[in-house]
């Protein structure tokens, strides 16, 4: 069996898998990919994903991008078990409209106010953060009286959340106002397997962006 993963190990989405994977027991082919040396737009890589985007599983030549999928996939093909991502059509219901929820507002809501100032020199916008702020707000409100994100288990909603809040946390964002946010955060970095595996991310990537951030 080999997994190749298209990965940079700063992206909150490689590192929801990475962590998928650890959780798993699967051992992937890592194979860093430096997108500032245009790795992801060479001709070979645009075979695997015409959308040239990390992360990028490439799993004895089925390619598949796009980490939420990835994550179900993983777990769908090789879980010993569906804890990670239940089978019950309501279970799995909660735990898909969190990794939506993820996509599409909480890591959505952190790129609209950061990376236009990271990578195209423009100023922060307020209106932005106050939505960043309303986004965890949302989950703070989802996550009212069950451990996990999707109920009172972990799944791989927890995996992609995870990855997102603690960018925010990297980016010094003061999860103060949002105890139900603060105390699963704790929760996770101490009961996902490799955890360690995120946190390095988290250093890698503050490390390399934010001190580019306007005064």
């Amino acid at each position: 069996m080999t997994i190749d993963f298209y990965y940079v190990l700063g992206s909150a989405p490689c590192r929801s898998v990475l962590l998928c994977a650890k959780s798993l027991g699967i051992e992937l082919n890592l194979k860093e990919t430096n997108l500032m040396a245009g790795e992801h737009l060479k001709p070979e890589f645009l075979k695997l994903n015409y959308q040239h985007t990390v992360p990028t599983l490439v799993d004895n030549g089925f390619a598949l991008w796009e980490s939420r999928a990835i994550l179900s996939y993983l777990v769908e093909k090789y879980g010993k078990d569906d804890s990670l991502y239940p089978k019950d059509p309501q279970q799995r219901a909660r735990v898909n409209q969190k990794l939506y929820f993820d996509m599409g507002t909480l890591y959505q809501r952190f790129a609209e106010y950061y990376y236009p100032a990271l990578f195209a020199k423009a100023p922060l916008n307020p209106d932005n953060y106050k939505k960043m702020e309303e986004a965890v707000g949302f989950l703070n409100t989802g996550l009212e009286g069950q451990k996990y994100a999707a109920g009172d288990t972990l799944t791989i909603a927890d995996l992609a959340l995870v990855a997102t809040i603690s960018t925010y946390d990297g980016f010094k964002f003061d999860f103060s106002k949002y105890p139900n946010v603060a105390k699963w955060y704790e929760t996770c970095k101490t009961t996902i397997t490799g955890y360690e595996i995120n946190q390095k991310g988290i250093d890698e990537f503050v490390d390399k962006f934010y001190g580019l951030l306007p005064k």
